[in-house]
């Protein structure tokens, strides 16, 4: 087994089961989390395919009482976790005067609360490791704003805020907190917006990813979700010490402007 383990929230798709496949590939034992319904096999066949422990868990980011579950039977397998990547996230667009309540609730809960709740159940076990790395994926949007998108710029501008208090709690004792804010990803969560965008906008998909999605990036592609994974092990190096309560953007210039 390795020598460090990893969770890894909403990590059987897009964002997160890039990072996973990272970390596994770098030998960390993997703890997996999300709602797909093949999240196990999906699990279990990176776990094979680089020879890493693994555990997974389909533990609901809506639920605190799961989530903390999840970090009991993380350290009763592993014994610790030593990175904990907060990654988990919904979208929903609308104006601010229709935008749901129950949709807001979610959001912030999935987005912003999730993270809170595990960064608080593994502090303790951290310190007494001496060790940690904690690394939220926020978005371009933690650092921006876009119209209707209310609860998700207010979610990932709070996880900024989570990242850095997290970084001076945790200096002491060699935890580290970082942020990384990537631009657009093509993952199944974005998909799903440039469906909803070229319906709206009354273009097609090939139009509104230039004139819509990366309009505000100086290059114009998508970040690849592989250089998300390389960024993460990095700031979970044993030596990334000093590198703590950043928000790095990944965006393709986008924060240049």
């Amino acid at each position: 087994m390795a020598t460090r383990t990893v969770l890894i929230t909403g990590s059987t798709s897009g964002i997160g089961l890039g990072i996973a496949r990272a970390f596994a590939r770098a030998k960390y034992n993997i703890i997996f989390n999300g709602l797909e319904q093949n999240g196990s096999e999906l699990a279990a066949g990176i776990a094979n395919e680089f020879q890493v422990g693994h555990l997974y868990s389909p533990a609901n980011a809506l639920d605190s009482n799961q989530l903390r579950t999840m970090i009991g039977e993380g350290l009763q397998k592993f014994k610790h976790i030593d990175v904990l990547i907060n990654n988990c996230g919904i979208q929903h667009v609308a104006p601010i005067e229709n935008f749901p309540d129950d949709k807001w609730e979610d959001i912030l809960h999935i987005n912003l609360t999730s993270a809170f709740i595990l960064t608080k159940a593994l502090l303790k076990p951290m310190r007494e490791n001496k060790f940690g790395r904690i690394i939220n994926v926020a978005s371009a949007h933690g650092l921006f704003a876009s119209e209707y998108k209310s609860a998700y710029v207010a979610a990932k501008h709070g996880i900024l805020g989570l990242t850095k208090v997290t970084a001076l709690e945790g200096a002491p004792f060699n935890i580290n907190c970082n942020a990384i804010c990537p631009g657009y990803v093509r993952t199944p969560l974005v998909d799903a917006q440039i469906r909803d965008q070229a319906k709206s906008h009354d273009i097609s998909e090939s139009e509104v990813i230039p004139r819509v999605f990366l309009h505000k990036q100086a290059v114009k592609k998508f970040i690849p979700i592989e250089l998300i994974g390389k960024l993460a092990l990095l700031l979970a190096d044993e030596h990334s010490g000093t590198l703590t309560g950043t928000a790095i953007p990944i965006d393709g210039g986008w924060s240049a402007q």
